[in-house]
């Protein structure tokens, strides 16, 4: 049986909401409510950040954070300096990582466990979750990601358009014909994939749609998805954090 271990990248620094992962969620600190939803699910879970503050508000409520290089690119680099890190302390080996968005403090536990069922095949590289799109505006949100995948689940490009384009058919149409599926970006890693992808350098589809999962496409690597009923709910600015509250997520 495989070993899993959560890790949760975490930023100080955000554009739209400096401080975002120390944010009061009811009462709570935007990071504290992502790590105890993840602990429902696995007993290893490891916040990784370059900010001192959310070090030392994890160590407050008993979580396990490691302070990591403020000079990565991605969180996926992130996680893999602090996966290093982590089994050092843990004086254990990891077989697979999940990489949980810290600005996802409502994340179902079904949707962790779904992504921890990719690995049962244990040749499976990289897992992430989809959801098929049920409205029209999702599909034509550019922040909105769209994969298509081949017949195994796996996926075959990402992109910020909708995709397939339907030639032959009106958009308001394009629903009626076929299922599009939208990204629900949370990530599941082979630990030795991790490693290796964490090393890459950015790719032509990669800048071109501003998607990191391009990049490990480009280089070949498999990317199986799982299709989940659950959308997520991140935090970008301070209004959705009222509008979370409002609407019952707390």
């Amino acid at each position: 049986m495989s070993a899993f271990v959560g890790i949760i990248p975490s930023r100080y620094q955000s554009s739209r909401f400096p401080g975002k992962p120390l944010a009061d969620i009811a009462g709570k600190p935007m990071i504290q409510r992502v790590y105890e939803r993840v602990k429902k699910v696995l007993d290893s879970v490891v916040v990784a950040t370059d900010d001192k503050r959310i070090f030392k508000v994890v160590k407050e409520f008993g979580g396990i954070a490691i302070m990591t290089s403020a000079s990565h690119r991605t969180g996926t680099e992130r996680c893999a300096e602090a996966l290093v890190k982590f089994e050092t302390i843990a004086s254990k080996i990891f077989d697979v990582v999940i990489n949980i968005q810290g600005d996802e403090p409502f994340i179902k536990k079904e949707q962790i466990e779904l992504l921890m069922s990719n690995f049962d095949n244990g040749n499976t590289q990289i897992a992430t979750l989809i959801k098929p799109i049920e409205n029209k505006e999702i599909l034509f949100d550019t922040n909105r990601p769209k994969v298509v995948i081949d017949k195994q689940g796996f996926a075959m490009y990402f992109s910020r358009l909708p995709i397939p384009h339907l030639r032959n058919a009106e958009e308001c149409n394009w629903q009626k014909k076929h299922t599009y599926f939208q990204h629900i970006g949370m990530y599941a890693y082979k630990r030795d994939v991790l490693k290796e992808i964490a090393k890459l350098q950015p790719t032509i589809l990669e800048k071109a749609e501003s998607l990191e999962q391009l990049r490990w496409l480009e280089n070949g690597y498999k990317i199986k998805t799982a299709v989940t009923e659950y959308d997520s709910y991140g935090i970008d600015i301070p209004e959705d954090i009222e509008n979370a509250i409002r609407m019952g997520f707390v």
